[in-house]
């Protein structure tokens, strides 16, 4: 069962509640007019233009890639919009913290993919249901552009054991692949058309597959926590408050960026990217650099 196409800035019904627990997902949710995602799709493009040669610490396609926020207004903006916080708000409760926000961009005409997997395997937070990923289409995510594809109900496994591929067309960290056997007919195909959104429990297998469409496959996917959510493998770890309070202490807050790429928010960014790898890398046989920024 998937969702019937909900209007922006409400919360969830119990009854969409109870299908995303049954499920390990949900959408499509129409948060952003196509026109404004159009905007914010020219917002991003203009940057990877306008940076691309800039003498930055990393490559641009890096801080795109891996905790945007922290660098990047524009996912910071996104992340903190009330049409998507309301709908997490309806998972996680009135306290949210942002871990961590990625624009997944696939090429045209490109071999891409992403390994069928769980996201909770190495974020070192254990299988907390303290979490959900929000993921926003900025382009056309169809079965010709790579969209996700989810198996309904996987959620309701522990991690499962994965394998390393370390593949060059795989845009995970470590190619990683869940090490079970994933059939075609078990996946649901999670097509978004620009300003839809999904939603995605972190135990859910997913994946998706190449682009083979003549237009980029855009998306930002958000990653929220409870603040009752605890790293355990990192010696800390770093999040935004975005709604409510955090009386628990868990994360080290930080702040959104004041502008694009600023030297605080570069030095923040290489802090927590220092942390966070060694949750990532934990258990690996080959040296980890977070994700592959390609």
């Amino acid at each position: 069962m998937t969702n019937p196409t909900a209007p922006a800035s409400r919360q969830l019904s119990p009854a969409q509640q109870q299908a995303y627990w049954d499920q390990g997902y949900l959408f499509p949710f129409d948060v952003i007019p196509p026109q404004e995602a159009a905007e914010l799709r020219a917002e991003l493009e203009a940057i990877e233009r306008d940076y691309l040669d800039a003498e930055l610490p990393l490559p641009l396609n890096s801080y795109k890639r891996v905790n945007a926020h922290v660098v990047m207004p524009l996912a910071a903006r996104l992340a903190q919009d009330p049409r998507i916080l309301d709908l997490v708000e309806g998972l996680l409760g009135p306290d949210l913290l942002l871990w961590s926000a990625e624009f997944f961009i696939k090429e045209p005409g490109t071999r891409h993919v992403v390994g069928m997997h769980q996201d909770l395997t190495y974020w070192g937070l254990g299988d907390t249901p303290d979490q959900v990923t929000a993921w926003l289409a900025l382009s056309p995510s169809t079965r010709a552009s790579g969209c996700m594809d989810f198996v309904s109900g996987s959620h309701k496994n522990p991690i499962l054991p994965h394998k390393d591929t370390f593949s060059e067309e795989n845009l995970l960290s470590r190619g990683q692949e869940v090490a079970v056997e994933v059939t075609e007919a078990d996946k649901t195909a999670i097509e978004l058309q620009p300003g839809q959104m999904s939603l995605h429990h972190g135990l859910t297998i997913h994946g998706s597959g190449p682009n083979s469409s003549d237009d980029r496959r855009i998306g930002l996917a958000i990653r929220y926590l409870n603040p009752k959510a605890q790293q355990q493998v990192a010696d800390k770890d770093y999040a935004m408050l975005v709604r409510g309070r955090d009386e628990v202490s868990n994360f080290i807050h930080i702040p959104a960026p004041a502008e694009l790429l600023e030297p605080a928010a570069l030095d923040r960014y290489e802090d927590i990217r220092r942390a966070q790898s060694k949750a990532l890398a934990d258990g690996a046989t080959k040296e980890v650099n977070l994700y592959q920024a390609s």
